[in-house]
């Protein structure tokens, strides 16, 4: 059980040179920045976060269950990116520490850089432009192909992947994709029934899949031998997705045409770390240090609004957009009212004991939200301001709370 309130001055701490964007919305509303350029971990992560209210991540620096048993005092964690694997989220479930990400400020960043790597692919750009910084003429047609009229297979047909396939079709290529969930199609693209039936069709594939059991090594040496001779593959999602050893040997072997990879199963921690991988010696393949969102557009606007959502959350306890809490949110809090956040484990009973001891105080309840998940409940309430801390330590002391703290109106009556 946790109890705090707003009223204690907030300090973010903001990790992996996060989009100085991010400053002003924090800083506006009273929180003290402190700014680390690279990925923590072990002792100076927890050392770090001892000193924190709410912590901005990328996705370098790993959040597990140890820290969040550590360190109750982070209330929330911003994920200034996509994915949140590199965040135990049960376990900051279980602390009530609200997780929230930015799931789609970067996706036209990702898709411009997958269309430009499929025209490089395709046209040995990146092999010609090699050989020429080796002082090798190699003026030739031999492989390189226009993409218009060849076909696009989009693995994942979300976000990314259908502003991919809008691109590609306006380029004229053909698109098919498969998703494990159906999908309306957009343009002229059509739908294929298994991954398989894709990969045999595809003159380029492209993965946008999330990281999850099912897709680790989704693309093997089974797949790639799959794969249309001379046929690329590109992968701008998760390094755990393809088995590099077997794209390395397929590409030695001139069996695929090319690759393209930004992200990798294993990668450095921070800027100017030296990378290995099997791929560094195949010629066809363009290697990338996972920058697919990194344009200064997407960075700044991944730091506005994951900034904000950690504002309305401190401030209003909103967990709406959150990815592991129950979501929640009500109208800002009017002056001269209290908000109790209370996050507490979903058994029967918890609120009628909540009711209980706010009607025997007299306290009046003027609006109340709850929302539940399978294990957690969070529920806001707004009460009349009182001076009764007593109150509030018995609500803090229910045995089935996981955390609480409260926030006074500050905005002009509503």
């Amino acid at each position: 059980m946790t109890a705090s309130t707003a009223s204690t001055a907030p300090r973010a701490l903001l990790l992996e040179s996060i989009h100085p964007a991010a400053d002003a919305v924090l800083s506006g509303a009273g929180f003290t920045i402190e700014r680390v350029a690279g990925a923590l971990a072990g002792a100076p992560l927890d050392e770090a976060l001892a000193r924190a209210t709410v912590v901005g991540i990328r996705s370098k620096s790993e959040l597990r269950a140890a820290q969040f048993a550590r360190h109750a005092n982070v209330v929330a964690v911003g994920c200034f990116c996509i994915g949140t694997n590199q965040v135990d989220l049960k376990s900051a479930e279980a602390g009530g520490c609200a997780v929230f990400n930015s799931p789609f400020s970067n996706t036209r960043s990702v898709a411009e850089m997958t269309v430009a790597e499929a025209v490089c692919l395709c046209r040995r750009l990146f092999e010609k432009s090699t050989q020429l910084h080796a002082g090798i003429w190699d003026k030739s047609a031999t492989h390189a192909h226009e993409i218009r009229g060849r076909t696009l297979g989009i693995v994942g047909y979300g976000h990314i992947g259908s502003q991919v396939s809008v691109l590609a079709e306006a380029l004229g290529m053909r698109v098919i994709f498969h998703d494990v969930v159906r999908k309306m199609p957009l343009g002229n693209a059509q739908s294929r029934p298994t991954l398989e039936s894709l990969l045999r069709e595809a003159d380029c594939v492209t993965l946008h899949v999330p990281e999850t059991p099912s897709t680790i090594a989704m693309i093997s040496q089974k797949q790639i031998a799959m794969m249309k001779p001379g046929s690329v593959l590109i992968n701008n999602a998760r390094g755990s997705i393809v088995d590099v050893d077997a794209l390395a040997a397929a590409l030695r072997e001139g069996r695929l045409g090319g690759a393209a990879l930004d992200v990798f199963p294993v990668e450095p921690d921070s800027a100017g770390d030296s990378f290995s991988s099997p791929l560094r010696d195949c010629p066809t393949a363009i290697l990338t240090p996972h920058i697919g969102g990194s344009t200064l557009e997407a960075q700044e606007l991944i730091a506005l609004e994951v900034a904000e959502k950690l504002v309305h959350f401190w401030q209003h306890g909103s967990t709406e957009t959150c990815v592991n809490l129950p979501q929640v949110d009500l109208p800002v809090l009017r002056r001269g009212q209290l908000r109790i956040l209370h996050v507490h484990r979903n058994v029967p009973g918890v609120l009628g004991a909540m009711h209980t001891l706010l009607a025997e105080a007299r306290i009046n309840i003027n609006a109340e939200y709850l929302q539940s998940n399978p294990s957690t409940s969070y529920v806001i309430l707004d009460v009349e301001q009182f001076e009764d801390p007593k109150l509030l330590d018995g609500i803090a002391s229910m045995p089935q709370t996981i955390r609480m703290r409260t926030t006074v109106g500050i905005a002009p009556t509503a």
